[in-house]
């Protein structure tokens, strides 16, 4: 047989999840200097994960990497196989068998839990139902959130909480000519809510926000940002990390921070938007629904850049009708390969899947969330993916077992059996033109498909 990665015998690999660092990945084998096949396999009928699905509806340019995705996408060594299941319709094991390797980019899929009492309480809910419900998620299509309450408390500080906050923040007229999920803005619109609440566990100095994104919420027709001018006193080592060079970005984020404690309220926007620091939360009570939540009051301690949050054992409740925690996510595991539980990932070695005592597991690789954590920002991937493409391209003689591999054929024949219905790109792109067809007399720029059922009876 030819040496593997040639025009005879090409390297046929799998990779696990349509979202940026799987075609990412895809990019970077179709383009080195050996010849690879790609196949994508996808749970839903539809790619592109977070950037469909995560990206706030209301931030359009930031799905613009969709169109260098389908640029990916169009190379005659590119494959999908979309609603298709790795580890339900089809095994890890069956993967290793078709292809020479596979590679899992299929992201942190679900949010930390706040382990405190009361946390499954009706009302209380994950960042990830919401963001997946808003943008039209299948797996979310059917969850209520009851926005008909008065208070409303987002836990966490990052750009999701910020993407949550702003979107219960905004009028319908803000949001009906994005491509939020028509469902969501039904609700949203009969929204009763005068209060949202954003809870950080450290103080201003350390939120993860992005200035663009906070900069937005001194633009809102009908809500008030507000910070009290107390909660932006900071401590020497705050201080101290504020007059580092390096940190521009949470500079301007406290600068933004002291700009909203300044602002006068407008007397007719209805809602009130408050970002709160220095508080954790330690219990939600309630009988059936939450109906209020017990905050402690934090302390930070250790170097600057180094500082935890320390509880005082001074508590303080308010009332709150619904919770949203957005504390980070962890991956969820795939039977046949490693997980590592306290960290959420897979484990690994620049890429290459690992046992969790450092053995490098042959065939098996990983780029994205699901690689090193839920960290940076879609761009971030190429490069995490470009480092585990060079990993595997530099294990080709490994990879080599000299037997014959069949790739997607051999797949397609292991669905059929099964009668499992699979996707590929140009029935994708049928979707993706109904969805944009649909959503034009809205002003939308799509309408997104919500259940799974729908999607495949466009196909023709």
């Amino acid at each position: 047989m030819t040496k593997l990665g040639t025009d005879d015998n090409p390297l046929l690999i799998a990779i696990v999840g349509s979202g940026p660092s799987g075609f990412y990945a895809a990019e970077a084998l179709i383009k080195s200097d050996v010849k690879a096949n790609v196949d994508i396999i996808e749970r839903l009928p539809s790619p592109y994960g977070l950037v469909r699905s995560g990206v706030a509806p209301d931030h359009q340019k930031l799905k613009q990497a969709i169109n260098l995705y389908k640029t990916i996408a169009g190379a005659p060594d590119f494959n999908l196989i979309a609603n298709v299941t790795v580890g339900k319709d089809i095994s890890v094991e069956e993967l290793c068998k078709t292809h020479h390797a596979v590679i899992f980019t299929c992201g942190a899929e679900t949010d930390r839990k706040l382990d405190i009492p009361g946390e499954d309480l009706r009302g209380s809910h994950t960042a990830t139902e919401f963001v997946g419900w808003y943008n039209g998620h299948p797996d979310y299509r059917e969850l209520e959130f009851d926005l008909s309450q008065d208070v409303a408390v987002i836990i966490g500080q990052g750009n999701v909480a910020a993407d949550v906050s702003r979107i219960l923040s905004k009028t319908v007229d803000e949001l009906k000519h994005t491509d939020i999920a028509q469902h969501a803005l039904d609700v949203l619109a009969e929204s009763k809510l005068k209060e949202i609440h954003v809870i950080g566990r450290r103080g201003p100095a350390q939120a993860k926000f992005t200035p663009k994104e906070l900069r937005e919420f001194g633009k809102l027709s009908d809500c008030n940002p507000i910070i009290l001018e107390q909660d932006l006193v900071l401590n020497n080592e705050s201080k101290k990390e504020l007059e580092e060079k390096g940190n521009i970005i949470n500079k301007k984020i406290y600068g933004l921070f002291s700009d909203f404690s300044k602002y006068e309220l407008d007397s007719n926007k209805s809602k009130k938007c408050f970002f709160r620091f220095l508080l954790g939360p330690k219990e939600i009570i309630g009988n059936t629904n939450i109906e209020k939540l017990v905050l402690e009051k934090n302390v930070l301690s250790g170097e600057p850049f180094k500082q935890s949050a320390k509880g005082t054992n001074e508590t303080i409740e308010i009332d709150v009708g619904i919770l949203f925690r957005s504390i980070g996510y962890r991956g969820i595991p795939i039977t046949g390969v490693p997980f590592h539980k306290n960290w959420g990932t897979i484990p690994n070695e620049k890429g290459r899947v690992t046992e969790n005592d450092g053995a490098v597991v042959n065939q098996l690789y990983t780029a994205g969330w699901i690689k090193r954590g839920p960290s940076g920002i879609i761009g971030t991937n190429r490069a995490c993916s470009s480092e585990t493409i060079q990993c595997l391209l530099s294990d080709l003689e490994k990879l080599d077992t000299g037997t014959k591999k069949h790739g997607a054929s051999e797949i397609y024949s292991k669905l059929d059996n099964k009668n499992i219905r699979h996707v590929n790109f140009d029935e994708w792109s049928q979707i993706d033109t109904k969805e944009i067809e649909i959503g034009e007399p809205k002003g939308k720029p799509r309408e997104k498909y919500t259940y799974i059922e729908e999607m495949l009876s466009v196909i023709k």
